[in-house]
């Protein structure tokens, strides 16, 4: 294809994407009948024709016979030629000789063809000839004595253009029909389409996730308003949750926000006035100076944890296949490094899952980092990892006084804390970001009360098949490699 043959497609395909859906099916419409109309003419000329052209040949056989019967019995040269009406049929009779002897008054016929002058010498019985005249003869020459004679009939194609002409008329009657019906079908089945538009334009102005759009139709359609209801109800969800998550995060960050700006004015005034080092002994001043790094380290784990839960099911991470005994090691080092008091028990075997390693590892640390806020002293946080059929159990159990059983359904409730948690540090969102990480990875997180009387944390993961182990090289091939 030549480059202006390639651009000239282009540009059509690219009018034909911007043509509305009405459009295209008002063309296809019409084109279709087009088409339809144009093979059905081309079939039913071909049919026509060769219907009058073998009405024609046997007419003209049969009037060929009578003529050759007379000749016989005349002679050619004696047989009886009546003159020409003026229409209808013509007639010629050849001699022996290769003359010829035609009706008075007829129209000339053309001259007498080589295989029709055969036939007139005996070489062969009949024949049926078209003549590419002006006129258009069709000529059947038939053997009749020692000459022949011939019958013939101007070919008339007045019924083939009257019935193209109808045919045309036709056609464009159903074009226009088929146009006119497209539209209108076109409009009728697209209502739904367009109805659903407008309630998607509605929604999207006035932000009104609220209104569903009403089920009509059936088929395609019907699934098509029943995806978009889905979907605002999924966007309603959505922004529920960010609403509750704002409210949420505005009444957690209040509290640690006004106590540090107040201890922060403080300070600046007495600054400013020159009295801080009267007004503030050595011991207030580390106090004072003390609280403000942990509301700051408060502020700083609530804005982490937040973005955190914020963030979703959406991470960066891939999945992997892990040793979930390692994540739970790593996970007690940063605990211990985080806070030094604490003392965490491990009982862990090998296991593996499938999935995102830091994701697993900041559940775990918020596991171990609730039960150290609870643990006595002298008690350490048991952390235990076992398989169990084809799940994979992490549990984390504590001795302090456990969870009571009005608090148990809301543990894992973003921001919830219990009243006996309530002068403990911590923003009520650790427990939450373990439930998030659990489901994201087809578990289950729940909670009871341990044998030492605290509480116990646990999750359920899908195990997964450990990997193979590298094969060993025999001591041939040991040998061999050296």
């Amino acid at each position: 294809m030549s480059r202006p043959a390639g651009r000239k497609a282009r540009r059509l395909t690219r009018w034909w994407r911007r043509r509305s859906l009405r459009t295209r099916l008002t063309v296809i419409a019409a084109t279709a009948i087009a088409v339809s109309v144009f093979v059905a003419f081309q079939v039913a000329s071909e049919l026509l024709d060769w219907e009058l052209r073998d009405t024609a040949e046997n007419q003209l056989r049969a009037d060929s016979r009578i003529l050759a019967t007379n000749a016989q019995r005349a002679g050619l040269a004696q047989v009886q030629l009546p003159p020409y009406p003026g229409s209808g049929r013509l007639v010629r009779v050849i001699l022996p000789d290769g003359s010829t002897r035609t009706p008075a008054g007829q129209p000339a016929l053309p001259p007498v063809s080589e295989h029709a002058g055969r036939v007139a010498q005996g070489a062969s019985a009949d024949l049926m000839e078209s003549n590419d005249s002006e006129e258009g003869y069709l000529i059947y020459t038939l053997r009749a004595g020692d000459g022949a004679v011939q019958v013939a009939q101007v070919a008339d194609d007045s019924p083939i253009n009257q019935f193209g002409f109808g045919m045309l008329l036709i056609g464009l009657f159903c074009v226009v029909g088929g146009a006119l019906v497209g539209r209108t079908v076109a409009r009728t089945g697209l209502a739904p389409i367009d109805r659903l538009t407008a309630a998607a334009v509605r929604v999207a102005h006035t932000r009104d996730l609220d209104a569903d759009i009403p089920d009509e139709g059936g088929g395609e359609i019907r699934r098509l308003i029943q995806s978009i209801n889905d979907m605002l109800a999924a966007l309603r969800d959505s922004r529920r949750a960010q609403q509750l998550l704002a409210e949420d995060a505005a009444h957690e960050l209040k509290t640690p926000l006004t106590s540090l700006r107040l201890n922060v004015e403080l300070l600046i005034r007495l600054d400013r006035r020159g009295t801080l080092d009267s007004a503030l002994p050595a011991e207030s001043r580390t106090r004072l100076l003390t609280d403000l790094g942990a509301q700051v380290a408060e502020l700083s784990t609530l804005v982490a944890e937040l973005t955190d839960l914020a963030r979703g099911d959406v991470s960066d991470e891939n999945t992997e296949l892990l040793d979930l005994a390692d994540v739970v090691a790593a996970a007690a080092t940063r605990a211990r490094s985080r806070t030094p008091d604490i003392e965490v028990a491990l009982d862990v075997t090998s296991v593996w899952v499938s999935g995102r390693p830091a994701a697993l590892q900041r559940a775990v640390l918020n596991l171990i980092d609730n039960a150290g806020k609870w643990s006595p002293a002298d008690q350490p946080v048991q952390v235990r990892l076992r398989a169990e059929d084809a799940s994979v159990v992490l549990e984390v159990d504590d001795a302090g006084p456990g969870i009571d059983a009005a608090d148990v359904p809301r543990v894992f409730d973003r921001f919830y804390r219990a009243d006996s948690a309530r002068a403990l540090p911590g923003s009520g969102l650790g427990l939450s970001i373990v439930q998030r990480v659990v489901d994201a990875h087809g578990g289950r997180a729940t909670v009871a009360r341990s044998a030492r009387g605290g509480a116990l944390l646990r999750f359920d993961l899908p195990a997964a098949v450990p990997p193979a182990p590298p094969a060993r090289l025999t001591g041939g091939e040991d040998t061999a490699a050296c």
